[in-house]
């Protein structure tokens, strides 16, 4: 037929086809594989590993919680905060006493794939939790956690590691009453005594977070290089203090981005309404670099290396954030900010058995707290701080329910005069004539805190250092790394560190645990006992929230103001900064995980 047209013609004809073959060639071939999602950011501070029953620490807590679940957890946008489930297919069953809890997992829930698991998909069950639990009872496991499991009162694994601990293996087949697989989904505990605050332990994936026998017993010495979860997300490389690379979870269910803003919250329902029905995770890989130092860290945001930077660097306030406002020049680049007031505290403290600062004696306490009194905290907070924080009055943090910004102790007063008078009244004088103070016994007093060299540290250890030498005490800084530091004050080596603690629930008496007796050597860092603190502790664990524990919780503050083994000094506030291509980010008060509820647009960012 073409043949028969005139050359004029046949020659549009042969232009047509060649463009029609052309257009429908390039139609079959396949499209081109989307850009991978990759979200990158840093930690300020050195992970310690990925084992939920060993760690304690935040930042190795944050990865937890996106490669573990618990059975509950935290709706990401409701405020006041939800609790709803995520293993577990509805809430629990809870015994008018709050003694018995009991809830029933959800079907086909994968690990994510593992040697272990010889090439077969492993289903999460009832027995896994249970395991999972009892690991923190294991005396090999050394788990820093274990008194805080141990306060819950679950009944019979106390028993099971007083056994292991006469040297036998812990006995991880044994069943016992308060933790039980019911059938092949369903988990009851029983509590010793009621715990009407329990649902936060099911809903912390550091606590709760399930792990799987077989992977643990295949990797029995690396467990906290080898994390095998159910999460949206894998550990895929580590290099350890310096780089942390996370992938996502092929196994990982079908989970939708779903949340209940509250009606008036204008910020989290625009992220809802942009979010709804996603499916989750977004992002395909998180890179997570180690940058302790604030001005590379700082600087790596600035330079687009990094999407999002988690709590603004005190050093950088005035030049980001002038007069709490970010800085023009950030905002034309399209940068968002958000401030919030953290559910955390920063404190030092003084280890109660060492010759120095410890002791229960009048002079021992008098010399701390006459260090307590000559440190302007409020000073730190104006230059150090540059604003970004609040006095801490005790040691009840913000957002949780018996916080009252009108409760002032001796614990966050600043009197230098006050100091004076103590340490001259018990008999911490210039004995030698050398310019600083001694003992009443004419040795030398001489204060040693270790601490971190990096410049954000340096600006608040220079307040503390001029205030002491202001009243005559002798302080020596001695520096090292965060990680090896930890271990060293768990086994009461150092005298006096300063750390911070951030809440992982609306429990305002969980930060009392690192004064309770029985956690020495774990989260009591200062060794600190005393028979009354102890008997209101497990007073309040029993309590409901409200005006009667709240005043119980204020006694306790009173105790600890008294004795000062540990100096409270500020609750921060967090200011979180991140480039306009990455969307959906809002911070929870509690929770660590929000890997999964973010966005990176890969075409509008520089470092794709």
């Amino acid at each position: 037929m073409l043949l028969s047209l005139n050359p004029k013609v046949r020659a549009l004809a042969t232009s047509l086809l060649l463009v029609l073959g052309a257009a429908h060639t390039a139609h079959a071939q396949p499209a081109a594989a989307p850009a991978e999602k990759v979200f990158r950011y840093a930690y300020p501070i050195a992970e310690t590993g990925f084992d939920p029953a060993q760690i304690s620490d935040l930042y190795s807590a944050i990865a937890l919680a996106n490669i573990f679940e618990a059975p509950y957890q935290y709706d990401y946008l409701a405020r006041p905060v939800k609790i709803r489930p995520n293993l577990a297919e509805a809430m629990p069953e809870v015994s008018s006493d709050f003694r018995t809890w009991t809830f029933r997992l959800k079907n086909g829930v994968l690990f994510a794939d593992d040697a272990a698991f010889g090439g077969k998909p492993r289903e999460v069950t009832a027995q896994d939790y249970v395991y999972s639990l009892k690991r923190f009872f294991d005396p090999v496991n050394k788990s820093p956690n274990y008194s805080s499991f141990n306060e819950e009162g679950i009944l019979g694994l106390e028993a099971l590691r007083k056994k292991a601990e006469t040297g036998a293996k812990f006995d991880y087949d044994t069943e016992v009453e308060g933790l039980r697989a019911l059938d092949r989904y369903t988990v009851q505990i029983k509590l010793k005594e009621p715990r009407p605050r329990f649902i936060n332990t099911l809903a912390d994936p550091t606590y709760g977070g399930v792990v799987a026998r077989e992977v643990i017993e295949k990797y029995a010495d690396k467990t906290m290089e080898h994390p095998v979860g159910t999460g949206p997300f894998m550990l895929q490389s580590w290099r350890r203090s310096s780089q942390m690379v996370f992938v996502r979870n092929p196994r990982y269910r079908e989970v939708h981005y779903e949340a209940e803003p509250a009606p008036n919250d204008q910020r989290a329902q625009a992220i809802y309404a942009q979010m709804k029905g996603k499916r989750l995770p977004m992002v395909d890989k998180v890179i997570v670099n180690v940058i302790d130092e604030p001005q590379p860290r700082w600087l790596a945001f600035l330079n687009n290396e990094h999407d999002f930077m988690e709590r603004l660097p005190q050093n950088f306030v005035t030049q980001a954030i002038p007069n709490n406002k970010l800085a023009p020049n950030l905002a034309k680049r399209g940068i968002q900010m958000a401030q919030s007031p953290l559910t955390d505290i920063t404190m030092f403290y003084f280890r109660m058995d060492d010759p120095t600062v410890g002791g229960y004696t009048p002079e021992k306490v008098a010399l701390r707290r006459a260090i307590g009194l000559a440190l302007d905290t409020a000073e730190e907070v104006r230059l150090p701080r540059r604003g970004q924080a609040i006095v801490a009055q005790s040691f009840i943090m913000p957002n949780t329910p018996s916080y009252d910004p009108k409760f002032h102790t001796e614990l966050g007063t600043f009197d230098k005069a006050r100091s004076i008078a103590l340490l001259d009244m018990f008999g911490y004088v210039d004995k030698d004539g050398d310019g600083w103070r001694d003992m009443p016994d004419g040795s030398p007093l001489v204060l040693y805190l270790d601490t971190l060299g990096r410049a954000d540290y340096r600006e608040l250890d220079e307040v503390m250092k001029k205030n002491l030498d202001s009243v005559g005490v002798k302080l020596v800084l001695r520096l090292g790394q965060w990680p090896e530091q930890l271990k060293a004050s768990r086994a009461g080596k150092l005298q006096m560190w300063g750390f911070g603690v951030s809440g992982s629930s609306p429990n305002s008496g969980g930060l009392l645990e690192y004064m309770y007796g029985k956690s020495v050597g774990q989260q009591n860092h200062s060794r600190f006992k005393n028979d009354r603190f102890d008997e209101l502790y497990q007073k309040q664990l029993v309590m409901p929230d409200g005006p009667e524990r709240d005043a119980v919780i204020k006694d306790m503050n009173r105790i600890l103001a008294a004795y000062m083994p540990y100096k409270p000094r500020v609750h921060r506030i967090g200011t979180d900064l991140w480039q306009p291509w990455m969307t959906g980010y809002m911070r929870h008060p509690f929770a660590r995980e929000f890997w999964q509820y973010i966005d990176v647009d890969m075409s509008k960012a520089p470092h794709q």
